[in-house]
């Protein structure tokens, strides 16, 4: 009947719009041979009597279905199957491509899946990963997953280590206590060992090196003074970091560079001069990097840093990351005592008594001050 008819077409038409739909969105951009090809197999499909009118299309959205899941079977699946897999470690990160380490293959550059942007997690030089390989020749493929971390530093921006290497000039320029002090604080607040090393120790005297170790010793921290220029104490420093993964870091000018290169020998990087008119030094690393100096002795050179945040904590657990302040805080007459302004405190009155560092504590007073009175928001 006439009325059957029409709702024939209406059925045809709703078809033909689905169609088309569902083209629009589930078929990538082919070339134009690739696409004809994919027209002429779906007209195969479709019964001769729907063909009126010019339109060749399948009908409904299970014969694109069909048609698309045989293209697959056929063309996407041993792609698939050749995807090699493999783990190393990130050794370089720069401009979004990071340099990954497989022991026995070599490095392959590689870039991260959008995964990571999406969920807002960035890959870091000493992340032990897994990547799909895209490329034997070329050395290239894809980072698809970051494998669980032992620890991560904000600044320098690494994980999985060992051992914090911090260095400072013992002259030209003068050590910045309060910048070191706040990257002793940061590795506190991470559970990081650090050990200070005052390099061009040539250039100061017996007496000066002891006034550093006074300061610093009685919190714990191991301290060497070496010279790269001299070869100083070199030999003493690479035995330190024998089977462990440690981060360098300090300011710009000190010499860390150039003592690093003494520590290996296949690397050679980039040392700078200091600048005359600003007693600073250039900074000539630019990216973090791992540089193996022995079997299983890496270390992770990080850019200069001229400044430091203190990481995201509470001013009242400052202290906690001074470590010579614990022993005398028990014997503070209030619970929660900042170690300021209040009256018999056994921190202060350890620092009048010179067991721990006027310089320390001076530092310590600054930073409470400036978490103190930071807005938050």
């Amino acid at each position: 009947s006439s009325r059957n008819l029409t709702a024939r077409k209406v059925q045809l038409k709703q078809a033909i719009h689905l169609s088309e739909a569902t083209e629009r969105r589930m078929i990538p951009e082919r070339s134009k041979d690739i696409r004809l090809r994919y027209q002429q197999a779906r007209c195969l499909v479709i019964p001769e009597r729907y063909r009126s009118h010019g339109k060749s299309r399948p009908l409904t959205k299970m014969v694109y279905l069909t048609e698309q899941r045989h293209r697959q079977r056929h063309t996407m699946s041993p792609l698939v199957s050749n995807r090699i897999s493999m783990q190393g470690k990130i050794v370089k990160g720069i401009s979004g491509f990071y340099y990954v380490h497989v022991a026995g293959t070599g490095i392959y550059e590689c870039k991260a899946k959008g995964i990571f942007r999406n969920q807002k997690i960035k890959p870091l030089v000493g992340d032990d990963v897994e990547i799909v390989v895209l490329d034997e020749k070329q050395k290239i493929g894809n980072v698809e997953s970051i494998l669980p971390r032992k620890n991560a530093l904000i600044r320098p921006a690494v994980a999985n280590i060992d051992m914090a290497l911090v260095i400072f000039a013992a002259a030209k320029p003068d050590p910045n206590f309060n910048l070191l002090d706040r990257f002793l604080c940061m590795m506190e607040y991470q559970h990081v060992p650090v050990t200070i090393c005052f390099n061009k120790c040539d250039l100061v005297t017996e007496e000066e090196q002891n006034r550093l170790r006074a300061i610093y010793e009685p919190a714990g921290y191991p301290m060497l003074f070496t010279s790269a220029k001299n070869d100083v104490h070199v030999d003493r420093l690479r035995e330190l970091l024998i089977n462990k993964t440690t981060a360098v870091a300090g300011p710009s000018g000190v010499g860390k560079s150039s003592l690093v290169n003494r520590l290996q020998d296949d690397v050679q990087m980039e040392t700078g001069s200091i600048s005359d008119k600003i007693g600073r030094g250039k900074h000539t690393t630019r990216h973090s990097q791992i540089i193996p100096i022995a079997e299983k002795t890496y270390i992770m050179d990080t850019p200069g840093f001229s400044s430091m945040d203190v990481p995201g904590m509470e001013k009242e657990d400052l202290w906690r990351c001074y470590p010579e302040f614990v022993e005398y805080e028990p014997q503070c007459r209030f619970i929660g005592c900042s170690h300021i302004g209040e009256p018999d405190c056994g921190v202060k009155e350890a620092v009048a008594d010179g067991r721990i560092s006027k310089v320390r504590y001076d530092n310590y007073v600054l930073l409470y001050e400036e978490m103190k009175n930071i807005r938050k928001y």
